[in-house]
């Protein structure tokens, strides 16, 4: 996961998954500009394996995340320096998520990232729909739908850590370190929807299973 070279930067082609543009409209009389990112919607699923008491994490590189932890006149290099900037710096720490981009209800969509991040088999009826929100509202915008399941030792497969190329490390932590997180000064490379979840969590279920 953390092997990465030959880092450099290109302008954006098509894309299949962000689609920018910019936003004109008149508010208040007044004529403005906003630029935006068109994403698909996705999924995000707290999973909490009962058997042993633990929450499941995915960690993961995120691009995104590395890029902006590479000083502005570093980015211009021809290729980044990855001894400087180790791929250590973007790898995040997240719920299990995916983004809605079949046709499919985001239901079944949910069941199948749980499966293929996570190797949990659940059925439909595992999954508790919490809420859906907006997320990245200052150029996105885009929907997530949050669910809660549990799930047991006995619901493992021999699934897990993605699909295709997705390079995925399953995580475990406890009911403490979880926590620990939420409690943390920070910064934490995970996402403020994963935080909400793990605040959730121990606001509506933790209690329960706590040894």
């Amino acid at each position: 996961m953390e092997d990465i070279k030959e880092v450099f930067f290109t302008p954006l082609p098509d894309s299949p998954y962000v689609k920018p543009f910019r936003f004109n409209f008149t508010q208040n009389g007044q004529k403005k500009t906003w630029d935006i990112l068109e994403v698909h919607d996705s999924v995000a699923i707290i999973v909490f394996n009962v058997t042993r008491r633990v929450m499941i994490f995915v960690k993961q590189f995120r691009p995104a995340i590395y890029y902006n932890c590479i000083k502005p006149e570093d980015r211009k290099a021809e290729f980044i320096d990855t001894k400087k900037y180790p791929a250590s710096l973007g790898i995040a720490l997240e719920m299990c998520a995916g983004i809605v981009d079949k046709d499919k209800s985001v239901d079944e969509i949910a069941r199948e990232e749980v499966l293929e991040e996570c190797g949990y088999n659940v059925e439909l009826k595992d999954l508790h729909r919490i809420i859906s929100y907006r997320s990245g509202v200052g150029v996105q915008g885009a929907l997530q739908t949050l669910y809660y399941c549990e799930v047991t030792d006995d619901m493992k497969t021999e699934q897990g850590g993605g699909v295709d190329d997705e390079i995925i490390e399953v995580v475990e932590k406890t009911i403490p370190e979880i926590e620990d997180m939420v409690n943390s000064p920070g910064p934490l490379t995970s996402p403020p929807a994963c935080l909400f979840a793990l605040m959730w969590f121990l606001r509506n279920k933790a209690d329960k299973y706590r040894k």
